[in-house]
Protein backbone atom coordinates (compact mmCIF):
# COMPACT_ATOMS: atom_id res chain seq x y z
CA UNK A 1 0.00 0.00 0.00
CA UNK A 2 1.22 3.17 -1.14
CA UNK A 3 1.81 5.83 2.01
CA UNK A 4 -0.82 8.84 2.16
CA UNK A 5 1.23 12.03 2.48
CA UNK A 6 0.56 15.03 5.20
CA UNK A 7 -0.29 18.35 4.01
CA UNK A 8 0.84 21.52 5.51
CA UNK A 9 0.73 25.08 4.87
CA UNK A 10 1.21 28.72 6.80
CA UNK A 11 0.35 32.60 5.62
CA UNK A 12 2.80 34.89 6.56
CA UNK A 13 2.79 38.56 5.85
CA UNK A 14 3.58 38.50 2.20
CA UNK A 15 4.20 34.96 0.98
CA UNK A 16 2.78 31.31 1.48
CA UNK A 17 4.51 28.36 1.96
CA UNK A 18 3.14 24.49 1.61
CA UNK A 19 4.72 21.30 2.64
CA UNK A 20 3.82 17.76 1.57
CA UNK A 21 5.48 15.21 3.79
CA UNK A 22 5.85 11.25 2.89
CA UNK A 23 5.19 10.01 6.78
CA UNK A 24 6.99 6.71 5.84
CA UNK A 25 10.33 8.03 4.38
CA UNK A 26 10.11 11.95 4.93
CA UNK A 27 10.49 12.96 1.90
CA UNK A 28 8.51 15.87 0.24
CA UNK A 29 8.18 19.16 -1.05
CA UNK A 30 8.10 22.72 -0.19
CA UNK A 31 6.30 25.24 -2.45
CA UNK A 32 6.77 29.02 -1.36
CA UNK A 33 4.17 31.15 -3.13
CA UNK A 34 5.01 34.50 -4.12
CA UNK A 35 2.43 37.24 -3.53
CA UNK A 36 3.11 38.06 -7.57
CA UNK A 37 1.89 34.14 -7.87
CA UNK A 38 5.47 32.54 -8.54
CA UNK A 39 5.85 29.23 -6.95
CA UNK A 40 9.08 28.03 -5.84
CA UNK A 41 10.15 24.20 -5.14
CA UNK A 42 12.22 22.65 -3.22
CA UNK A 43 12.30 18.88 -2.88
CA UNK A 44 13.11 18.44 0.57
CA UNK A 45 14.15 15.29 2.91
CA UNK A 46 13.34 15.81 6.37
CA UNK A 47 13.48 14.12 9.65
CA UNK A 48 11.37 11.67 11.99
CA UNK A 49 10.91 15.20 13.75
CA UNK A 50 9.01 17.26 11.13
CA UNK A 51 5.75 16.77 12.66
CA UNK A 52 6.45 18.19 15.76
CA UNK A 53 8.71 21.07 13.90
CA UNK A 54 5.80 22.24 11.99
CA UNK A 55 3.46 21.96 14.63
CA UNK A 56 6.25 24.50 16.51
CA UNK A 57 6.55 26.65 13.31
CA UNK A 58 2.63 27.46 13.62
CA UNK A 59 2.04 25.27 9.89
CA UNK A 60 -1.74 24.21 9.62
CA UNK A 61 -3.16 21.24 8.34
CA UNK A 62 -3.34 21.69 4.66
CA UNK A 63 -4.94 19.75 2.01
CA UNK A 64 -3.70 17.17 -1.41
CA UNK A 65 -5.96 19.60 -4.05
CA UNK A 66 -4.10 22.99 -3.16
CA UNK A 67 -1.32 21.70 -3.04
CA UNK A 68 -1.24 20.14 -6.51
CA UNK A 69 -2.82 23.36 -7.65
CA UNK A 70 0.38 25.37 -6.71
CA UNK A 71 2.45 22.64 -7.89
CA UNK A 72 1.19 22.28 -11.20
CA UNK A 73 2.63 26.63 -11.36
CA UNK A 74 5.57 25.67 -9.56
CA UNK A 75 9.24 26.35 -11.41
CA UNK A 76 10.84 22.92 -12.62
Amino acid sequence: MKPIPKYFKRVFDDYQVLVKVNPTDFSGIELIVHPDGRVEKTEMSFDEEIFEDLEVDEFQPGGALEFNLYLAKANP
